[in-house]
């Protein structure tokens, strides 16, 4: 059973308002776009939901205006551009064949002096600002938990990690995630819901676009 920190629902004005107490936690965040989209068939990230390809709507989600520092990692020239423009550091992944843990160290690497780093992916399109900056508040009021976006007490992504736990992220390899650090930690894991069950929502396959 996983033992969880606590549980913030939307709405809390604690932790969802756009407003931050001026704390001096400083958090980063990684947008991990560098999936081969095996099982879509083809490169999901530049599929589209109403027009908008998955990238470009995960981008405009994380709001990197909203963080101290953030960065795209990605191995397509297109996100990486686009990234750019949208306010991140676009950090070209030549190790993507690797699996996600090559996101992680790249994005972590320039993260070393910030209390905390948000990391999200790409295939969440109904992912919005507001649980974002929900997540966000939620760890600066507790900067030594994994605050995790979650539904009904399921998590999901994206998910927040504090500084002292990033040795144990940087040393993951292969296709293996930061879930692997939260099972270690369990004791830590504060959930934070989000304000639909949509957001949680990924998108593995041509069909599970609307």
């Amino acid at each position: 059973m996983t033992l969880v920190v606590g549980l913030i629902k939307p709405g809390c004005p604690s932790s969802c308002s756009s407003w931050v107490r001026p704390l001096p936690e400083r958090l980063g965040a990684v947008l991990m776009a560098s999936g081969f989209g095996r099982r879509f068939g083809s490169n999901k990230l530049l599929a589209e939901v109403d027009g908008v390809p998955l990238y470009h709507r995960a981008m405009a989600a994380l709001a990197p205006a909203e963080f101290d520092r953030a960065v795209v990692c990605s191995p397509y020239p297109q996100i990486l551009a686009a990234g750019e423009r949208f306010g991140f550091l676009p950090l070209y992944n030549g190790g993507a064949a690797e699996g996600i843990s090559a996101s992680i160290r790249l994005g972590l690497a320039g993260m070393s002096d910030l209390e905390g780093v948000l990391f999200a992916v790409c295939d969440q399109p109904w992912l919005t600002a507001k649980s974002i900056i929900c997540l966000k508040n939620s760890f600066l009021e507790s900067p030594d938990a994994i605050c995790a976006l979650s539904w009904q007490g399921r998590r999901g992504n994206p998910v927040v990690f504090p500084a002292d736990l990033f040795g144990e992220l940087a040393a993951l390899t292969g296709d293996t995630g930061g879930g692997a650090v939260i099972r270690r930690h369990p004791e830590r894991l504060r959930l934070v819901e989000a304000f639909s069950p949509n957001e949680l929502l990924d998108v593995d396959n041509p069909e599970a676009l609307p």
